[in-house]
């Protein structure tokens, strides 16, 4: 995980080098230039994903698809930038590059390269959404992530754990039902990323009401 990096000072460039003062920044909540930029990561990272989503409605892409695409490649080819960087400024790139967190900032960026040879896979972008999960570390709650076999029998008593327990139940969906988009499409029902994700909340949370069949 990220978090087990920045915990482990001989991921930490030398003081002299200038990959010490880059990494303090991506890696280092606890600074006013660290929150800031994990602050900046979790708003482009909702944005792109509101913006996948969006575009999966028939209706607003035909407004605003060419935007939408731009957008995309826009934030894709910043990911990727903040992903090579976050490699460069650790002491053990390998050891980030195969952790959670860099796995996960992998498969992010991928999908967008990957439409280029696979009509569709765009729409799998909403993984980016587990990059969120980075918000549990600027407020200092990066503890609990170990503690989710726990939440069902302390979900009555620490607001925290319902929090991340919601959390987890809401990226399950939005991905589940996104790979629905794409594996059943429209012809099923599943004409959107919203009405896709409406099919998980309700197969989730009763026995389904038959409006929409895979």
């Amino acid at each position: 995980m990220a978090g087990s990096v920045k915990n482990n000072p001989q991921n930490r460039p030398p003081d002299n080098d200038w990959r010490n003062t880059l990494y303090t920044i991506i890696f280092e909540a606890d600074t006013p230039a660290g929150k800031l930029f994990d602050e900046i990561l979790i708003l482009s990272i909702l944005l792109i994903v509101i913006i996948v989503i969006l575009d999966s409605v028939r209706e607003t892409s035909a407004l605003y698809g060419d935007l939408f695409y731009s957008l995309e490649w826009i934030f894709t080819i910043l990911f990727t930038v903040e992903y090579l960087l976050r490699l460069v400024c650790v002491g053990r790139p390998i050891r980030y590059a195969t952790s959670f967190f860099g796995i996960i900032d992998l498969i992010a960026i991928l999908p967008t390269y990957f439409s280029l040879f696979l009509p569709g896979s765009e729409y799998l972008l909403v993984i980016r959404s587990l990059r969120l999960l980075r918000i549990f570390r600027v407020l200092k709650l990066a503890k609990y992530l170990s503690e989710a076999d726990l939440l069902i029998r302390a979900l009555h008593a620490s607001r925290r754990k319902i929090t991340l327990f919601l959390f987890t139940v809401l990226n399950l969906v939005v991905i589940l039902g996104s790979l629905m988009y794409v594996i059943e499409g429209g012809e099923s029902g599943f004409t959107s990323i919203p009405k896709s994700i409406y099919w998980a909340i309700i197969t989730l949370t009763t026995v389904g009401y038959g409006d929409i069949v895979p």
